[in-house]
């Protein structure tokens, strides 16, 4: 079965990532699986990240409240998504798209272009993000 996951995810988009973006940790599982499924780079999106050295460039934004009201800090070393990349978004379970949604943010301050959302479960309390992002799953959350 967690062979299976990569394709799925990736196979719920038309259009071909040059990368595949997921946050830690789950988001990370999930994210390589698809972009090896893909064969296609990966980034880690990472929570409180600080750059490891001076030279280090990152870009980084806060989230929204999540599932936890919590507002994230969110980064990745800016010269591992580049202007022209098309993005794809991983992650096991959308809530309430803040994470999404700063990871667009993310992509989009990287001059990429996103592609959308793929998740194991969709779970969003927010329906019009189902659209916006557009958002994509395997599972419905009221299938469960």
């Amino acid at each position: 079965m967690l062979r299976e996951i990569g394709p799925a995810l990736g196979g719920l988009y038309d259009e071909m990532p040059t990368v595949v973006l997921g946050p830690v940790s789950r988001g990370s599982l999930v994210g390589a699986l698809t972009a090896a499924a893909l064969g296609v780079g990966f980034v880690e999106m990472r929570k409180d990240a600080e750059p490891a050295v001076d030279s280090d460039r990152w870009l980084r934004r806060t989230s929204g409240p999540d599932y936890l009201d919590r507002h994230v800090v969110f980064g990745f070393r800016r010269d591992l998504i580049r202007s022209g990349d098309r993005v794809l978004f991983t992650d096991d379970w959308v809530d309430t798209g803040a994470t999404a949604l700063t990871a667009r943010a993310l992509v989009e301050a990287a001059g990429a272009r996103w592609i959308g959302a793929a998740c194991i479960v969709d779970g969003l309390t927010e329906p019009r993000l189902r659209r916006e992002l557009p958002v994509r799953a395997l599972v419905d959350v009221r299938r469960l």
